[in-house]
């Protein structure tokens, strides 16, 4: 186990020198303009694109402005605010519930740490993980959307689908820091040259630094 985690780290390491040099400076592609923004967009992020996501925001954060404009918000005027984001329902009953617990439970302030995150309505690790590091420059893991799944099993970084399991996988692997700037290296890395629709994989740049390292 020690020596395959050994090559793991190896394999690891080759992947983030390419990514570094692909994307020094890769963030966050959702627009806010405070953590309470943050949450808003990355709840509207559930599957739903980033650019999607930001033309909603445009107009959703100038029409509430405040904790309060969610805590008072009318749910059937704000599911159609967000509809085109898609499960809106679900997002809207999330967003404008966590507003009344921040504001009663949090004075306002969303909260800096992982168990704190958690109870807030839908936050999971994923969410987490973006808020923390986005808003308080904690990093406790690492963030594991649908790219980082994907990417993590196609460049054999791990052999799990559960993105808890993937997140721990990772997080032995990787230096820790490394770990924040993974997530947004490799989502743009996915966008860029290694989408999921069928393509010239072979010939990633990924691919194509882990052959020239022998893997």
């Amino acid at each position: 186990m020690k020596e395959n985690e050994q090559k793991l780290k190896k394999r690891a390491q080759i992947v983030i020198n390419e990514l570094k040099k692909l994307f020094p400076s890769a963030k966050i592609a959702l627009n806010y303009s405070n953590n309470w923004e943050l949450y808003v967009a990355v709840v509207l992020s559930a599957q739903c694109t980033d650019k999607k996501v930001n033309e909603v925001t445009h107009g959703l954060f100038k029409k509430y402005q405040t904790l309060d404009d969610y805590a008072r918000a009318d749910i059937g005027q704000f599911e159609q605010d967000i509809k085109s984001t898609g499960f809106f329902r679900n997002k809207a009953r999330n967003i404008l519930a966590a507003a009344i617990i921040i504001k009663k439970d949090h004075n306002g302030k969303m909260p800096d740490n992982m168990e704190d995150l958690l109870k807030i309505p839908g936050i999971g690790r994923k969410s987490a993980n973006i808020i923390l590091g986005n808003a308080y420059n904690i990093v406790v893991g690492i963030a594991v959307d649908t790219h980082v799944r994907r990417l993590a099993n196609l460049y054999g970084l791990t052999a799990n689908s559960n993105p808890d399991k993937i997140e721990q996988d990772l997080m032995r692997i990787l230096p820790p820091a490394e770990w924040f700037d993974f997530t947004y290296r490799l989502i743009e890395y996915g966008r860029k040259y290694c989408p999921a629709r069928k393509h010239d994989h072979k010939n990633c740049p990924l691919s194509l630094a882990l052959r020239r390292e022998g893997y």
